[in-house]
């Protein structure tokens, strides 16, 4: 085989470039499984360097079976590479691995991909190839028994791929057209509305002390006497809070509504919103 046609054999096989194939068989003397090992060597080099940098854009993937519904995130430096083929391809099938180790991230990290190789490894080579950082973010899992599950996708790319969504787990005694149109309207209300958490009581304690350390210094130069002052930071509080909680929400699809209203009148008295998740990339 001519040098050319290793460097060809060897740029199929990494993906590298010309130059880096050329200089990786110049130094293993012409063998390729050495310089396929070169290289990749050398692709964890540039992968370390490449991590300290921000990735802030990218795309989440979504993958339902019988049994399970799963979200994950794949970040990467530039819109453009996120609409890369290869990233792409990547994306798609981590999101399959994501469904079958239910969002495990060190099973997702050494699970097998279709060449062979770990997604770990995968990652590393394709950090390489396309040059800029990549990283496997946020992720969950819902057991999908009895098609509970529901989701919402905004600005689609591919098949399950965007940039923003959100999974809603709905608990009932029985599944019908009636739960399936609230199932799907409510995941694109996550969507757009992005709560915090279910209830009012269910948001974090650290987010509440931040809000309130925020709106205190706000009317802190306000010129009002301190009893005043107090009230309007626990009505900002007590304001913020109905915003951030899913049923005290106002209904994106009927404004003189609130999520919980929309509930009741479902009239399904075992109906409960059981969990919920959204990832919109850059947040």
């Amino acid at each position: 085989m001519s040098d050319i046609q290793k460097v060809k054999e060897l740029r199929k096989a990494t993906g590298a470039g010309f130059k880096d194939c050329n200089n990786a068989l110049k130094e293993s003397g012409g063998d390729l499984e050495k310089s396929v090992e070169i290289l990749r060597v050398k692709g964890i080099s540039k992968a370390s360097k490449k991590m300290t940098r921000q990735a802030n854009e990218g795309l989440i993937c979504v993958n339902e079976t019988e049994k399970q519904l799963s979200i994950i995130e794949i970040n990467c430096e530039t819109d453009f590479v996120a609409k890369n083929d290869d990233f792409l391809m990547f994306a798609e099938e981590i999101g399959k691995i994501n469904n079958e180790v239910s969002s495990d991230q060190d099973k997702l990290n050494n699970s097998k991909m279709k060449n062979g190789k770990t997604v770990n490894d995968n990652l590393v080579e394709l950090i390489s190839k396309i040059g800029e950082k990549i990283t496997i973010g946020r992720s969950k899992s819902f057991l999908n028994k009895n098609k509970k599950n529901y989701y919402y996708l905004h600005s689609v790319v591919k098949n399950n791929i965007a940039k923003l969504g959100a999974i809603v787990s709905l608990e009932n005694n029985n599944y019908n057209e009636v739960i399936d149109k609230f199932g799907k309207q409510l995941s694109m209300h996550i969507a757009a509305s992005n709560p915090l958490a279910l209830t009012e009581n269910d948001i974090d304690e650290e987010i509440l002390e931040k809000e309130k350390k925020l709106i205190d210094e706000e009317l802190k130069n306000s010129g009002k006497p301190d009893n005043i002052v107090e009230k309007i930071s626990l009505g900002k509080l007590q304001k913020y809070k109905q915003e951030n909680s899913l049923m005290s929400q106002i209904w994106v699809m009927d404004t003189k509504k609130k999520v919980s209203d929309i509930i009741n009148e479902l009239n399904f008295p075992a109906l409960k919103i059981k969990d919920f998740f959204r990832i919109k990339i850059g947040d």
